[in-house]
């Protein structure tokens, strides 16, 4: 087997730009999730026109996207001998996604990655533990943590993302296997060839047949004068 196994990771920041890494180091989870659950959703406003007996559907907004699942920590030493403290990773985890950070005024910002091709960029809104496994005299030897994150975006990423489709503006687009960058480039600016640009903005080496799902940045154009 080449390769070791790709645990999933969670790391804290203290920007909105995802830039400043908290000084605690990324938690990595001690065994993969089953599943990981990607949610979207569009808002309307229901509008029933007279003399009709339908309502029509006016776009309201769409809401940030939603990342969901469930890890397990298991301190038996069965899977890490070296980590069989439940107090210390459930603390070691809070760190990072709910604790209060006195520095920023609030918790910290946070990426889950798993691989190369799942990278989730967001702030945590739910997190539930259930023990699931304990020592005769009652310490907790397994857990389940569910978590739930929101996808954050900074607001001067918002200011550009309302403002006119342009070559001259920011857009931020969520890419799905099997997109290529020269169709999506199409897509937003009717020109394919900006493909190049947008691949090193984003530290891209490739830009056919992209995997996984991300969000990138398809930066302002700069044309010739």
């Amino acid at each position: 087997m080449s390769g070791s196994l790709a645990l999933l990771r969670i790391t804290g920041y203290t920007d909105g730009n995802f830039q400043k890494a908290f000084r605690s180091k990324p938690y990595t989870v001690m065994i993969n999730p089953d599943s990981v659950k990607l949610q979207r959703s569009i808002e309307y406003n229901e509008q029933q026109a007279p003399d009709s007996s339908s309502a029509s559907q006016k776009y309201k907004s769409t809401p940030s996207d939603k990342l969901n699942f469930d890890i397990v920590i298991d301190c038996t030493g069965i899977v890490d001998p070296k980590r069989i403290s439940m107090p210390d990773e459930i603390t070691a985890l809070e760190n990072i996604i709910y604790t209060y950070n006195g520095q920023i005024h609030r918790p910290n910002f946070v990426s889950v990655q798993w691989g190369k091709n799942m990278i989730f960029k967001g702030v945590l809104v739910s997190f539930d533990i259930s023990y699931t496994l304990f020592k005769p005299d009652g310490t907790p030897l397994r857990a389940k943590i569910s978590l739930g994150f929101s996808q954050y975006i900074s607001p001067d990423t918002i200011n550009k993302l309302n403002q006119k489709k342009s070559p001259d503006v920011s857009h931020l687009v969520t890419v799905v296997e099997g997109m290529t960058l020269p169709q999506i480039c199409e897509k937003i600016w009717n020109d394919d060839s900006y493909y190049v640009h947008v691949a090193r903005y984003n530290d891209l080496d490739k830009f056919r047949n992209l995997k996984g799902v991300r969000t990138l940045i398809f930066p302002p154009i700069i044309q010739p004068v």
